[in-house]
């Protein structure tokens, strides 16, 4: 029999990816996502699963590609016995996240290193790491049946890791009967800066901003952390992040030694009392602050002190705590989104660009996809030269599938067999 290929979510939006490859009744998971759509407290709603994602048979491995929810978010609801695979931060990462919004451990963890295959039933997988603005995301490919599937998780060409996407575009993998490929930014139009444009821009900002420079950006979009911590460096200014994010750090520098963390130069922590209420008593973490943080530190106050020497991290989860120490903007600050524009029509993000606007400060956007851009989408595509590429990961796959060889467009909960070379297609 046929491997058969189902995508049972994400073949016509963005996010909630959960992709099946079922050969002679084994079964293995490529993501299991919760969609972009879905309500904040319902993490472990099991109606939030595919309708077509069979929980009554095992799996051989649920392979995740990056500690994003979309792509792992619904891991919770999953029965506990099907074993997890993903990189060692990944897991870092997602438990971290449990934490922070109090959901058990459920599943047992095995970790898997870029370009070493594992095994799981009749399934051979082999990860390769590429460029993602999420840290730790993977590419797969699965050998099974006599074929051989790829899967673009999420990844891009512009990033700190590009060199990572860029040398599996140069050396694609052969014979893929299936390419599963995101298209994340198809109907974008606009430039796709890198990260290092990104950076200059940061700094020419900082060094003509006479006051703080708030900057408001994901703690695991750890490649714009580095961005800004280059920037600041480079402009003669120090990167306030708050606990949280010197936690992410200081998770990964286990895992990179290249990353900025507690104790590097031109790098403070901010602790505040909310953050360091839920270190305490939510994460029963009550050492961290006082170990890894207030050597580092300093309170929020104290960002009143010196402000043409610092750059904030300003997020909605601080913003409480900075105005009870009297932290306001000035006309001399700035405020810069540095996250998907999308987010930024969010009710808490038009609050924080009104309080800047009422101060007079400056207020920009500096911030680049942590997606390919679609010409890169399409040099990847023709790289791979798959037999069938299904779109995966998108919402504007149907007017743009003429430019890309090979389309075989399924319907969510839609199942392929994929045929044999040499059969009739």
């Amino acid at each position: 029999m046929n491997p058969t290929l189902t995508v049972h979510r994400s073949a016509h939006e963005i996010g909630g990816n959960c992709v099946e490859i079922d050969c002679d009744g084994h079964r293995l998971l490529l993501d299991i996502g919760r969609p972009l759509n879905a309500e904040p407290d319902r993490d472990r709603d099991a109606t939030l699963l595919p309708a077509t994602l069979d929980l009554s048979r095992p799996v051989d491995a649920v392979v995740l590609s990056h500690p994003h929810q979309d792509h792992y978010g619904l891991l919770q609801v999953l029965p506990p016995e099907w074993p997890v695979w993903s990189g060692a931060p990944t897991d870092d990462l997602i438990g971290l996240m449990g934490d922070i919004f109090s959901l058990p451990r459920t599943h047992r963890f095995h970790h898997f290193r870029s370009s070493r295959p594992f095994v799981a039933g009749p399934f051979t997988v082999t990860p390769f790491l590429v460029d993602h603005s999420a840290f730790d995301a993977h590419a797969f490919l699965v050998e099974v049946g006599g074929r051989r599937v790829f899967y673009s998780g999420d990844l891009r060409f512009s990033g700190r890791k590009a060199a990572l996407s860029q040398r599996l575009l140069d050396n694609p993998p052969r014979d893929i009967d299936v390419l599963l490929l995101e298209g994340t930014t198809l109907g974008r139009k606009g430039a796709f800066p890198t990260e290092s444009d990104l950076e200059a821009r940061f700094v020419d900002l900082f060094k003509s901003t006479p006051g703080r420079v708030f900057v408001t950006w994901s703690a695991q979009n750890v490649d714009r952390t580095v961005t800004l911590y280059r920037a600041c460096l480079k402009a003669g200014r120090t990167l306030v992040i708050d606990v949280y994010s010197a936690d992410v750090l200081d998770r990964l520098s286990r895992f990179s030694n290249r990353l900025p963390r507690p104790g590097s130069d031109n790098l403070q922590v901010v602790v505040t009392r909310k953050m360091t209420a839920m270190y305490r008593h939510r994460l029963g973490r009550p050492d961290f602050i006082p170990e890894r943080c207030v050597p580092y530190g300093c309170s929020a106050r104290r960002l009143n002190a010196t402000p043409e020497k610092l750059v904030v991290m300003l997020r909605w989860g601080l913003f409480e705590d900075y105005e009870r120490a009297g932290v306001f903007p000035t006309p001399d600050d700035a405020w810069v989104f540095s996250m998907w524009s999308g987010y930024l029509e969010h009710p808490t993000h038009q609050h924080i660009r009104s309080w800047f606007e009422t101060a007079g400060a400056t207020v920009t956007t500096i911030h680049t996809s942590g997606h390919a851009a679609p010409a890169d989408l399409f040099r990847f595509a023709e790289a791979v030269k798959p037999r069938f590429l299904v779109p995966i990961h998108g919402a504007d796959w149907d007017r743009h599938a003429g430019w890309f060889p090979n389309v075989m467009r399924l319907a969510d909960g839609e199942a392929f067999e994929i045929p044999g070379r040499g059969t009739s297609e």
